[in-house]
């Protein structure tokens, strides 16, 4: 049995950033527990062609390792993962991740004032872990979301999610079908259609498409970011100005959502002369409601004659022929689903169980809810990463990350060997502030079905519904009384902070 202070689940940009923060606030006796052999998260996981992030990469970093090196202003997948790993180093922390090794089960023990994690070793005996704290960075698109399709066992090709794409499987020169039109389909498409005999892409929603743009940065540029770093600060200042200013079209500011609505609508124009197979790609629902998608390629590919448009989700499959709703019938050899991830209901909370025996599932049967988007009620020194209204759609994941996980850091050190319970009281006012903000918005209001929205509860529990300024000036506010016999945090603010 292994004991440390901090047990941190997930080595991707979440686990990567917390044991950083820590480590930095002089919490160092910590492990990485990672399920995969490498670290990297869904950027280790999806390689599939096209794939790159839709994030300015100077804003899609750590602030403390800003990275003069990109290739240009979106960052390719293979190159976001390589960056992780240059942290890892960086910050010395290769030693403190375990590899091949998953969380089966994580309980609290009252009696010790500690988790007792059972893990499971890929290829080599079980174990176990206690710590005082748990963290889960888990990730929030990490479990590929399978449709429940009629017939999908009978489909004879090869079949795969886009997160777990098979790269052996012949699609050039083969008739592939691609399922769903979100952020991983409209990198894909276009790959697709250059190699393969042709796509039929079954799209149950259209999605608000903006020009994509961006530079590709020459060794000149990277040598002057690297010669400069005041430049690339000043860069990323900028970066994260932008992206707080995409919030009052994404939330749905009328003026804002209407001037970049007319820019999706007028880039669909532009790529797409067919005025029919324009209006199949328009949305019918409020701009910023889905996730808005950056692409210059997608609908050139979708107008090409490689590509088949059916405006339908899939009904059933039969063999290789695959029969949409609307009752059209198309032979495939192939299949790509791009049908997204389990969202609003996380696959690990099942298996965290806290005070009482209660699973964090179970507390949250009606959709996630905490405190500060991070702690959760009965669960004590738990801290949830990229979980309940920890997302945005505006900007930087990252950003929100990096808040979370000093609000974390600040919290432990300050409670160092105490036990902290969310006050109950202070979660459920935190899940009626986020209501609040949210009622109004897009997401709620935009006449969409979206991944943001529990579809239990119907509340917003994936996004928060600010800027990234007023997520941090809310965990500012944090002062130790959303826990239960703890004092207060008021003495570390005022001081030095973590």
């Amino acid at each position: 049995m292994t004991h440390v202070e901090v047990a941190i689940v997930g080595a991707g940009f979440a686990g990567i950033g917390i044991a950083m923060a820590l480590r930095h606030a002089g919490i160092d006796d910590l492990v990485v527990l990672e399920r995969a052999p490498s670290i990297g998260g869904t950027w280790r996981d999806n390689t599939y062609p096209g794939i790159a992030c839709d994030v300015p990469s100077h804003l899609y970093g750590f602030a403390a390792h800003p990275n003069p090196s990109w290739s240009g202003t979106y960052a390719r997948g293979d190159e976001i993962r390589a960056y992780l790993e240059h942290v890892v180093d960086a910050e010395g922390l290769r030693d403190r991740v375990r590899l091949n090794t998953a969380m089966r089960g994580a309980r609290w023990d009252a009696q010790r004032g500690a988790w007792l994690l059972d893990t499971a070793i890929a290829s080599g005996p079980a174990g176990q872990v206690t710590a005082r704290a748990l963290v889960l960075a888990c990730g929030r698109l990490t479990e590929p979301a399978i449709p429940q399709l009629a017939g999908l066992e009978t489909f004879p090709g090869p079949m795969f999610h886009s997160a777990r794409w098979d790269h052996d499987a012949p699609l050039a020169g083969r008739r592939v079908g691609v399922v769903g039109t979100g952020a991983s389909a409209i990198q894909i498409v276009p790959e697709l259609a250059r190699t393969a005999a042709h796509v039929t892409l079954f799209q149950r929603t259209p999605a608000w498409i903006v020009p994509r743009g961006g530079d590709v940065y020459s060794d000149t540029d990277r040598d002057s970011f690297a010669a400069h770093p005041e430049a690339l600060e000043a860069l990323r200042a900028d970066l994260y100005a932008e992206g707080e200013a995409r919030f009052a079209s994404r939330s749905g500011d009328s003026a804002a959502a209407a001037e970049a609505e007319a820019i999706a609508r007028a880039h669909l124009e532009s790529q797409v002369a067919d005025p029919a197979l324009r209006a199949l790609l328009t949305p019918d629902y409020a701009f910023g409601c889905k996730r808005v998608l950056l692409s210059d390629d997608f609908y050139p590919a979708v107008a090409s004659d490689a590509v088949t448009l059916v405006p339908s989700a899939v009904d059933r499959i039969d063999g290789s022929t695959i029969v949409a709703a609307d009752g059209s019938a198309h032979t495939i050899d192939a299949l790509v689903l791009a049908t997204g991830f389990a969202s609003t209901r996380q696959p690990y909370a099942e298996l965290v169980a806290g005070e009482g025996g209660q699973t964090l599932a179970e507390h949250w049967s009606g959709g996630m809810t905490s405190f500060a988007s991070t702690v959760v009620a009965g669960f004590p020194n738990l801290f949830v990463l990229n979980g309940p209204n920890a997302s945005l759609g505006h900007s930087s994941s990252v950003l929100m990350i990096e808040e979370q996980a000093a609000y974390a850091a600040r919290v432990l050190r300050h409670h160092a060997g105490g036990v902290l319970r969310v006050d109950p009281a202070a979660e459920q006012a935190y899940t009626d502030e986020i209501a609040r903000a949210a009622a109004s918005t897009r997401w709620m209001t935009g006449g969409c079905r979206n991944w943001y929205v529990d579809e239990r509860s119907g509340r917003l529990t994936l996004l928060w519904p600010g800027t990234v300024d007023a997520f941090r000036a809310r965990l500012d506010r944090a002062d130790g009384s959303e826990f239960l016999s703890a004092p207060s945090l008021t003495p570390l603010l005022e001081g030095t902070s973590a």
